[in-house]
């Protein structure tokens, strides 16, 4: 008699999804590896300053100060994040009764746009925790998708090595100091580095949308505005892609940020509300860098008599600027798409171009990130160990000059 073997199945095909989260790790695991521990050691540094030095134990607990070291990360506009996430908004221009100078109106947090607090209550319902950690979580996750989205748009330029240098740059950038705490900058730069991925990608529907949320999150997201309608406007005249999707584009970005606007303005009886409390209870106006030139003019020379002085925060912005008007030929020399040129300039030009407390400038120039592509490819040349060296020394050392200058020794 034959034996009769006995029938064995082959083995199943991977599934399509498993390889693409396989994919998915292979590609994206080093860079999110690489962000997170740089953004740890410089987070670590940060909090073991600020409990060293003890200082926040003397500050209110709404401007820089708490019980704990952790606490100083929902402080200064991260109690406002809270208090709309709690509450809500009650749109007003309330006077400051006798007040002559700068500030004339009472602070009031309609000038904090809304997606970040409706993300912090969002996430405080779904995972039971109170808006301090709920905002700190959504900050962090931001910060790995900001750290993507900037790999993914410098990877075109430079490969994955220029890639993993700009997600590392943006961890140890001046001003990030604010990607791990209760603040919006983590998110907005998140949906601008992938809306500008989308455009360069030509998924025009994609870039509308992150540009519309983008809108409803920070002010700035203007120049994304603008950098968008001018590349579908390019677009259509290469006839390209159609018109239908780069014009839907076009008609979909403005509406968050013209919204909100609109949507304060109609709430406190003025149109230009949103700007006269601004100007008024926070005296942050344009006035085509007026002020910025101020500070560069009089700190070189060791002057702190110019509005809001915070010297040693402002020794550092005075640096941050430089280094932008310096990187910024050479990321022309690039020759980048439009819509990364456009985004840099304009942002620039809004943040320098605005009367403010100078020392927030190294924050307001984190959404710049196209300006890490030129330092991204130079430093593709360099080992791995050797990027990852210097790049660690960076994150160490960011816990003075991107967190405790701004925390402490200023106000972010």
């Amino acid at each position: 008699m034959t034996a009769t073997l006995p029938h064995i199945r082959p083995p199943a095909p991977a599934s399509a999804s498993g390889s693409r989260l396989r994919a998915a790790a292979r590609r994206h695991g080093p860079v999110l590896a690489m962000f997170g521990t740089l953004k740890l050691a410089g987070f670590c540094s940060f909090l073991y300053l600020l409990s060293s030095t003890g200082d926040y134990r003397t500050k209110h607990p709404r401007f820089g100060g708490g019980a704990h070291a952790w606490d100083v990360l929902a402080t200064w506009d991260g109690w406002w994040y809270q208090q709309i996430a709690q509450h809500g908004y009650d749109p007003k221009l309330v006077p400051v009764p006798g007040a002559t100078g700068l500030i004339t109106l009472e602070g009031n947090s309609a000038a904090f746009f809304p997606l970040y607090p409706a993300l912090i209550r969002l996430t405080s319902t779904v995972t039971g925790l109170g808006s301090y950690g709920a905002g700190l979580l959504v900050s962090i996750v931001a910060s790995f998708a900001a750290a993507l989205g900037i790999y993914a748009v410098a990877e075109r330029f430079g490969g994955r090595r220029a890639g993993l240098a700009a997600a590392g740059l943006w961890a140890v950038w001046p001003g990030s100091g604010v990607e791990w705490a209760v603040y919006s900058d983590s998110l907005y730069v998140a949906l601008a580095a992938w809306s500008c991925h989308a455009v360069l990608t030509r998924r025009w529907l994609t870039a509308g949308v992150l540009t519309f949320a983008a809108g409803l999150n920070r002010p700035t997201a203007a120049a994304l505005i603008a950098a968008l309608g001018v590349a579908a406007l390019l677009s259509l005249r290469r006839r390209e892609d159609g018109a239908l999707r780069p014009l839907l584009a076009m008609a979909l970005a403005p509406l968050g940020l013209l919204g909100y606007l609109l949507w304060v303005g109609n709430e406190m009886g003025d149109l230009s509300g949103y700007f006269k409390l601004q100007s008024g209870a926070w005296a942050h106006s344009f006035d085509y860098g007026e002020q910025t030139w101020d500070v560069l003019t009089s700190v070189p020379v060791g002057k702190f008599d110019y509005l809001f002085a915070y010297p040693f925060a402002d020794v550092i912005s005075v640096g941050v600027i430089l280094l932008a008007c310096a990187l910024l030929p050479l990321l022309l020399r690039l020759r980048p798409p439009a819509v990364l040129v456009l985004y840099t300039v304009l942002t620039l030009a809004l943040v320098l171009g605005s009367q403010q407390i100078v020392a927030n400038i190294s924050r307001y120039l984190l959404p710049c990130f196209p300006l890490f592509l030129p330092l991204a490819v130079a430093m593709r040349r360099l080992s791995l160990p050797v990027q990852c060296a210097l790049l660690g020394i960076a994150a160490l050392a960011s816990g003075s000059y991107a967190g405790y200058a701004l925390f402490e020794l200023g106000v972010p």
